[in-house]
């Protein structure tokens, strides 16, 4: 008797594809869809299982509903010679409606109860401009959500409220005001400190011109007497001429 055809729609349908390098693990994701109105039981098996980790490998998927299996490839040493013979098997079976033992549902399950589907893996290994669009791409992603990130910073700055504004405007006034005041301070003690200097200048020069004018004081005096005495002198003289 021939097996019942499979009710869960897979995605993808025929192929896991694990792309390189396979120097860490790469995984893929198989998701399974449940369009039916009825909860199906399911399993992953795989030819290969000690190279594979799947999460999760069995379960119930619920009536209209889905899930993702997550299929990770251990590292190994990649041969592009060598052609992947690794497949996946789906299998399922409709959940009886008093299910409450999954485990013995599968033990009791007959063969016609059991539908599977088939996948193959295929390896992937990027070529070397493929590899350097990649770094370009996360690079081009970094600096995007770093610019991202700082565009945010800016707009956590702008976004202040219309008091915090104020306030910073009403500072920034005081702040202006203070500066005008200390230039008018300033400016008012230079001018007294250029008083000062003209005051001690004045001080400092009085005693040196006193003595100056009183040496030529008492020059013009020796020169005056010494007039007279010679007028003096000649009149005698002409005075006895003249007798």
């Amino acid at each position: 008797m021939a097996r019942p055809e499979q009710v869960l729609l897979l995605e993808p349908q025929h192929e896991l594809r694990f792309r390189g390098p396979f120097t860490d693990v790469v995984a893929t994701t198989l998701k399974l869809a449940n369009p039916t109105d009825r909860n199906v039981c399911f399993k992953v098996k795989t030819t290969a299982p000690r190279r594979y980790c799947v999460r999760p490998n069995s379960g119930v998927i619920d009536a209209g509903t889905s899930i993702n299996v997550s299929v990770m490839l251990q590292p190994f040493d990649y041969d592009p010679n060598e052609k992947s013979k690794h497949k996946f098997m789906v299998q399922s079976l409709l959940a009886p409606p008093d299910m409450t033992d999954t485990e013995g549902v599968w033990k009791d399950a007959k063969p016609e109860d059991l539908m599977d589907s088939k996948l193959r893996c295929v390896f992937e290994m990027p070529a070397e401009n493929e590899k350097t669009h990649e770094m370009e791409s996360n690079k081009i992603a970094s600096s995007l959500s770093k610019s991202e990130s700082s565009t945010l910073s800016m707009k956590s700055m702008v976004s202040l409220d219309d008091g915090e504004v104020k306030k910073i405007m009403e500072e920034c006034k005081r702040l202006q005001t203070e500066v005008q005041r200390l230039r008018e301070e300033n400016k008012q003690i230079r001018q007294e400190d250029d008083g000062l200097r003209m005051r001690k200048s004045t001080v400092m020069s009085a005693p040196h011109s006193s003595p100056v004018l009183r040496v030529k004081e008492e020059g013009l005096s020796t020169r005056v007497i010494a007039l007279i005495v010679l007028f003096f002198v000649v009149g005698v003289i002409v005075g006895k001429l003249a007798l």
